[in-house]
This record gives structure tokens, C-alpha cells and sequence, in this order.
């Protein structure tokens, strides 16, 4: 039980809230290309990005300092940084691209843990590399990251709030 919900409740709420957060995030990357304002799809991405990181912490686990715990703790750290950026630096000066570059992040780890998950939980994927150290996961992940980077970079280059 977590929180007072089976395992496996509490996981598909975990997962659905991750989703969400992906989803919205790509919704902000869209808008970040699109040079316009950011509007309540980034409010619900910074939401359900933390709350994917949060409820991570709460799975049962024997000892603390697992690659989900440090993934998370990460992920938090930069969403800190994000939020800072947004309402203390309000996206002025060198806080648009802090800003853009920690949303970007964030949105990378959520897909990370998913890619890495997908391994794991689907049948087909995790014949293809069953301890997360083949070929097969390897390349999927280098081809994520570089795709963020690119994907990071042209956000960076698009992205211009306007001032007060």
C-alpha cells in the first residue's frame, strides 16, 4: 500500500501523471519553437513533472540512493531551478534560456525513465536488452538525448518572451 492504494493503483497513477507530464511538456517545446506564451500547458507540465518525481520517491524500496532516487533527486533539483526562472527571474535576461534549458531537462529525464521503463515492463523491448546495458537500449537512449539536444538547442534559438 501507498498512500492508502494497492502497488499497483499507485502505479498506474505514478505512470498516467509521467504521461501527462510528457505530454504537456511536448506542448511546451512546441511553444517554445512557436515563440509564444507559455499558458497553462506549462503550469501542468511543471506540476506533473514534479509530482512524477515525488510520487517516484514514495515506491517502496530497501535502501535510498537507487538510479530512480537519483534521477528524481536531479529532476527536482532542475524543476527548482525552472520555477525560479520563471516566477523570481520572470524569463528576463539570462533567465529565459535557465529557464528553457532546465524545462528542457526536466522533459528529457521524464522521457529517460520512460524509455528506460518501456524496456523493462514491455515484453519485446526487454528481450531486446534485458539488464538495460545492450545495444539496443543504449542506442535508443543516445538517440533520445541527442534529439533533446537538438530539440533544446532550437528551442533556445526560437524562444523570446516579450518584455515588460
Amino acid at each position: 500500500m501507498v498512500l492508502g492504494m494497492p502497488l499497483a493503483t499507485f502505479t498506474f497513477l505514478h505512470v498516467l501523471i509521467s504521461l501527462v507530464g510528457i505530454a504537456s511538456g511536448l506542448i511546451v517545446l512546441e511553444r517554445f519553437f512557436r515563440n509564444r506564451t507559455l499558458g497553462v500547458s506549462n503550469v501542468v507540465f511543471l506540476i506533473t513533472t514534479i509530482l512524477t518525481s515525488v510520487t517516484g520517491f514514495l515506491f517502496p524500496f530497501k535502501t535510498f540512493g537507487s538510479p530512480a532516487h537519483i534521477v528524481g533527486t536531479i529532476s527536482l533539483l532542475i524543476l527548482a531551478i525552472a520555477l525560479f526562472a520563471l516566477y523570481a527571474g520572470n524569463l528576463v535576461g539570462p533567465w529565459r534560456w535557465i529557464y528553457v534549458s532546465a524545462a528542457m531537462v526536466a522533459l528529457y529525464l521524464n522521457v529517460f525513465v520512460a524509455v528506460a521503463q518501456s524496456f523493462a515492463k514491455i515484453g519485446r523491448l526487454h528481450a531486446l536488452a534485458p539488464t538495460g546495458s545492450e545495444p539496443p537500449f543504449v542506442i535508443t537512449q543516445v538517440i533520445v538525448l541527442v534529439l533533446f539536444i537538438v530539440l533544446g538547442i532550437v528551442a533556445l534559438m526560437r524562444f523570446r518572451p516579450p518584455t515588460a
